[in-house]
Order: C-alpha cells, then sequence, then structure tokens
C-alpha cells in the first residue's frame, strides 16, 4: 500500500476511519498499563484522533506521528490550538499545548525520536496495514522503542474474502506471531461488534470482533 493512497483518503475525506468519539476500549483499558503518571505516549498513524485529546487529558505528553499534513493541521484547527512547526530531519513537528505531531513516514522514526516513550495506543496502525507491511511495521516499532514500553493494541477480527480492507484482519494469532518474539502479549478482550457496525454487515460480514491486547516489550 502505497503513501498515496492515505493522502489521497485524507484529500478526499473518505476518513471513516476517524472516531468522533473516544474509543471504549481505550477508556476501559488504559489504566491496565503501568506508564508513569505525566509521561509520554506515542500514537502511531494518529490521524486526528480524538483520543489523543483523551490521553492528553489524562496528563500524557502525546507524541504522534501522521503522514497527512491535512490530518494534523485539522486536529489543532478542530482542537482551537495554533501549533508551532520545526522542522527537523525528515519529519515537520507540530507542537502545541503537550502535543507534538510529526508529520512524516512512520518508518523513518528513529529511536532518539521515541526515546521518551513509556506507552503506545495502537488502535488504527497495525489494521490499516496490508499483511505484507504488518511484519516490518511490528518490526520497526519493537527495535525503536525503549524496553518495558508497553502497547495497548485494538485489532480486528473478520473473515477477509468478505470484505478487503482497510481495516483488515489481524487474528490473535497473527498477533501473537508478530510480537511474541519481543513481548508478552496479553489478550485483554475480545468483543462481537457485527451488530454495532451495520456498515460492515451492508457489505456481506457475517463476522466481526475486535481484540484488545496489552504488550509488554521485554
Amino acid at each position: 500500500m502505497k503513501k498515496e493512497f492515505w493522502l489521497e483518503r485524507w484529500a478526499r475525506s473518505e476518513i471513516g476511519f476517524h472516531q468522533n468519539e473516544i474509543n471504549p476500549y481505550l477508556l476501559r483499558f488504559w489504566n491496565a498499563l503501568s506508564h508513569p503518571a505525566g509521561s509520554e505516549v506515542f500514537v502511531p498513524l494518529c490521524g486526528k484522533s480524538l483520543d489523543m485529546v483523551w490521553l492528553r487529558q489524562q496528563g500524557c505528553f502525546v507524541l504522534g506521528v501522521e503522514l497527512s499534513a491535512l490530518a494534523v493541521k485539522d486536529f489543532f484547527h478542530e482542537q482551537g490550538m495554533t501549533a508551532e512547526r520545526v522542522s527537523e530531519g525528515n519529519f515537520d513537528n507540530y507542537i502545541a499545548d503537550g502535543y507534538c505531531l510529526a508529520c512524516g513516514d512512520f518508518f523513518d522514526l528513529s529511536k532518539q525520536d521515541v526515546a521518551q516513550v513509556s506507552a503506545v495506543y495502537d488502535r488504527a496502525s497495525l489494521v490499516a496495514l496490508p499483511p505484507e507491511m504488518r511484519e516490518r511495521y511490528a518490526r520497526h516499532l519493537v527495535r525503536i522503542l525503549p524496553p518495558a514500553t508497553q502497547i495497548l493494541l485494538v485489532t480486528f477480527d473478520y473473515s477477509q474474502a468478505e470484505m478487503q480492507g482497510p481495516p483488515f484482519a489481524v487474528s490473535v494469532n497473527e498477533v501473537e506471531a508478530l510480537y511474541s518474539q519481543y513481548a508478552e502479549v496479553r489478550l485483554l478482550a475480545q468483543e462481537d461488534v457485527l451488530e454495532q457496525n451495520p456498515r460492515f454487515k451492508q457489505r456481506g460480514m457475517t463476522r466481526m470482533q475486535e481484540n484488545v491486547f496489552l504488550l509488554t516489550l521485554r
């Protein structure tokens, strides 16, 4: 999947993945993480997610990375903030009020960029990537994060034959295959959510499950 795909989605406002409310799993399970109060939380492929607002309200410093400058600018505009733009390396960093949203390619991030991170929130990153990119994503993420970082991960699981992603189907077994070499993988919840997602049901899907994981890097 090329970068142009996501840039065009944002340009055409085809952002059905954007939620207009705080993710319920974030509300339910964030306290399962043992990150220090006031620490830095990383949100990969962050878009303009309102989940970042909730994380900031908990006292976290929010570091996001997003390919689309339009998404980043929309976030600050919709939150009534004026961000300072600071260009550094491969990224244009937009900074304001405890947020730093790095506009650029996730795969260009280095260990130095996330050196202060103690937790990661991944609701829309892994599931946004096709199979051939997910392994590369997971390897890069665990390579750059500090040891003992915890990741709250939300995935979808459904028959990929019934619908093409994104969001892509990512099974429990795949999460374990991607991360168990590098982290303790704990399944926190499995929820049948097809009835709450009529647009997917209308497309012929017969099963949709959401899985929530807590990953703790070794």
